[in-house]
Parts: structure tokens; C-alpha cells; sequence
């Protein structure tokens, strides 16, 4: 393990990795989007103090989606359960190229096993690209359909995913769906490398992503950081979204937690009325 990407506590030895990537001024924003945009209100030299003003769209960095942004009268951010934010899980190491989909077959064979409750990572490898480009927008692997259900089947709690989104972006307002699409060299593109039909093999739109929302579970797009030194490993996860009533998503620090010397342990407690 890398343990210069590790922070460790002083006092009970647990590691902490970082699983975000950086936020703010010029980070990648989606293809249609406007850029995050910051500007300090307020100035050291000035005034004594900093404060900054910033304009963006919820679905910027490392960000999490409640079920509302694709399901109607679904949970919003301030809605979706807390318990959700915490817990035990893993990340999977699943490489994959371009326009290539995470399978169900993928996740069953991927180890460590997933166990039904866990929080899901799934790091392809595409979090190096992150960039304002054609190739980590347009060219991105997703989660196909069956991928998703499986999820759902095991019950998972929250899943993360490297990628620039849940769905392959042909499936997605990128391309040929809705008000797409907003890339649109992409299904001619797609079509010349792979030869095939885009609207054949991703005329669903949405699909992993809505069956996943669908079932109340949150999901975190662009995961990046240091992941690479979870890859392959069980942790403790946590979450930091805003408390957004009528949110679709927000921006989220997430982070991976181990405790190499076991001792770390939180007790249950009991709830005290009064």
C-alpha cells in the first residue's frame, strides 16, 4: 500500500484515503453544462477575511445523486437516509476501455466478493482521464442494465463509480437521447470504431442509472483521488453530502477507511429519550 496517499490518525492508527477528486474554478463539467464559476467576495488584502461566491451545477467533480434526479418524486438529498452515507463495503477493479460496459458477469466474478449491504466502488480505471476532454466524456465505459440489477439484488447501500457517469454515455444525453446529443460527433464516432448501432446497442436511456435510483440507492459519479490504493480491498466508507432539500445531487468529499491493528472499534449506543 502506498502510504504516502494515506493519511493516519495519531491516536488509533486508522487509515483514511482520499476518494475525490479536487473541486472548484475550471474542474471538467459536463458537455451542455456551464463551468463552475468562483470569485472572492470578499479578500485578505482587502477586507481581512476571505469568502468566496461561486456559480455551479450540482453535477460537477466527485458528486453524489439522490433517487430524485431520475426518478419523479423521489428522494431528494435532504431525504435520502443517512444510514447510507456510512458503512462497510469494497472496490472493485474492473479495467475497461473505451465504450466497453460493466457486466453482471463482471461484478460476480470481481473480488473481493460483494457481500448484500455493502457499499459498491467500481474503479475502471477511467478516473485517470479526468480532464475537460472528448475522450473522458464521450469515451467512457458504464455500467450496462444487468450490472445495475445485480447491485440492486445484492442490496447494495451506495455505489461509486469512476466514470464521468453511471450509464455508457451513448445512453445518456450525450448522445442520441432527449435533448441530445450534446456531443454530436459521438454515435458516428461510436458507430466507426466499434461498428455498431448506437440507438441498437444503447436505446435505453438511463438504464443502470434509473434501475439503480429506482431502488433507493444513492450513487457517486467520478470517484478519483487515490483510489487506486483501494482497489481490491474492503473498507469502511463515508460520505459528506449537503443536506439539499429539492436536490437532485451535490458535490461529496468521500473518503476510505482501515484499521490495520483492529482496535478501532464504534460501539452501538443507545438512544436516550429526554
Amino acid at each position: 500500500m502506498d502510504m504516502e496517499k494515506i493519511t493516519v490518525d495519531p491516536y488509533s492508527g486508522m487509515q483514511m484515503v482520499e476518494l475525490s477528486h479536487v473541486w472548484g474554478h475550471g474542474v471538467p463539467s459536463m458537455p451542455g453544462q456551464e463551468d463552475v464559476k468562483m470569485h472572492r467576495a470578499v479578500k485578505h488584502a482587502q477586507h481581512g477575511v476571505l469568502a468566496f461566491r461561486i456559480t455551479t451545477g450540482m453535477h460537477t467533480g466527485t458528486h453524489m445523486n439522490a433517487p430524485l434526479h431520475l426518478i419523479q418524486r423521489g428522494a431528494d438529498m435532504a431525504s435520502v437516509s443517512t444510514d447510507k452515507f456510512f458503512g462497510n463495503g469494497v472496490v472493485l477493479g474492473i479495467p475497461k476501455k473505451s465504450w466497453e460496459l460493466v457486466t453482471a458477469e463482471d461484478l460476480e466474478k470481481a473480488t473481493p466478493k460483494v457481500n448484500p449491504g455493502d457499499i459498491v466502488v467500481i474503479v475502471t480505471g477511467w478516473h485517470h482521464k479526468y480532464s475537460e476532454s472528448i475522450e473522458y466524456w464521450g469515451e467512457s465505459p458504464g455500467l450496462s442494465k444487468d450490472a445495475a440489477e445485480w447491485l440492486v439484488k445484492m442490496n447494495a447501500k451506495l455505489v461509486g463509480v469512476d466514470t464521468a457517469q453511471v450509464d455508457h454515455p451513448l445512453a445518456t444525453i450525450l448522445g442520441p437521447h432527449r435533448g441530445g446529443p450534446t456531443m454530436k460527433r459521438l454515435a458516428g464516432e461510436y458507430q466507426k470504431a466499434t461498428g455498431l448501432d448506437p440507438k441498437k446497442e444503447h436505446g435505453e436511456w438511463n438504464a443502470a442509472h434509473k434501475t439503480l435510483l429506482g431502488a433507493g440507492i444513492p450513487t457517486i459519479e467520478q470517484v478519483g483521488g487515490d483510489v487506486d490504493v483501494m482497489v481490491g480491498k474492503r473498507a469502511t466508507f463515508a460520505a459528506t453530502p449537503w443536506k439539499f432539500v429539492y436536490g437532485d445531487a451535490c458535490p461529496v468529499r468521500f473518503i476510505a477507511m482501515t484499521d490495520p491493528s483492529g482496535s478501532m472499534k464504534i460501539d452501538a449506543g443507545e438512544l436516550v429519550a429526554g
